[in-house]
């Protein structure tokens, strides 16, 4: 009788079923502390530039997406369920700790613009990390925050301002979180620091 061994390889989703290991935990933590400390100062520079666009607010917009990349970045780095959450839940409280104007809210936008990235990646089966799936997440996750904001802050807009707030922060985090994010994994993976991952092994057979 001869027995045939079948050998698996890491292809686009199979990292994504797998439980989580020590280095997705650390490795995704890691993303959620260095962007807690970057939201940090782009809290500072969204409330500096607020008298810039004192005849406009809705246009101060386009700076959004920042907000969103850990949800985007952490998911296509480390491709396991709930990396989107996870990451941008960390960024989030690293934030509320550093200090913000927005005190203990901004866990509740980490929360549900996680969540948003997340869903999307799970439609996605967690089988497909490429950019469209990326521009997708970051969008949703851009939608999430720009109706918590337009609920919250700013209902009292006319509706044209609004449309166009929305806007803008969806298309600000679909470049920055979606494509920003994409670009910077083929990016570090080509330097092989994420090869523990199905993210950098994949980039080494392209």
């Amino acid at each position: 009788m001869t027995t045939t061994t079948r050998t698996s390889h890491p292809t686009t989703g199979p990292d994504a079923t797998a439980s989580w290991r020590t280095v997705d935990v650390v490795v995704a933590a890691a993303i959620g502390v260095a962007f807690g400390v970057v939201f940090w100062g782009w809290n500072s520079l969204w409330n500096v530039l607020e008298p810039a666009f004192a005849s406009y607010p809705p246009g101060r917009a386009f700076l959004y997406g920042m907000w969103l990349v850990p949800a985007v970045l952490g998911a296509l780095v480390v491709r396991k369920r709930g990396a989107a959450l996870f990451t941008e839940l960390v960024a989030s409280l690293v934030s509320a700790v550093l200090g913000t104007s927005w005190g203990l809210f901004v866990l509740a936008y980490g929360l549900v613009e996680g969540a948003a990235a997340e869903l999307v990646f799970a439609l996605a089966l967690y089988k497909s990390w490429r950019l469209p799936v990326a521009l997708g997440a970051a969008a949703a996750a851009g939608g999430a925050a720009a109706l918590l904001d337009l609920a919250f802050y700013y209902p009292d807009w006319a509706g044209d301002w609004q449309v166009v707030y929305a806007a803008l922060v969806v298309a600000s985090s679909t470049l920055l979180a979606g494509l920003g994010s994409w670009l910077l994994v083929r990016a570090l993976a080509r330097t092989g620091v994420l090869a523990p991952f199905g993210s950098g092994r994949e980039q080494s057979r392209v």
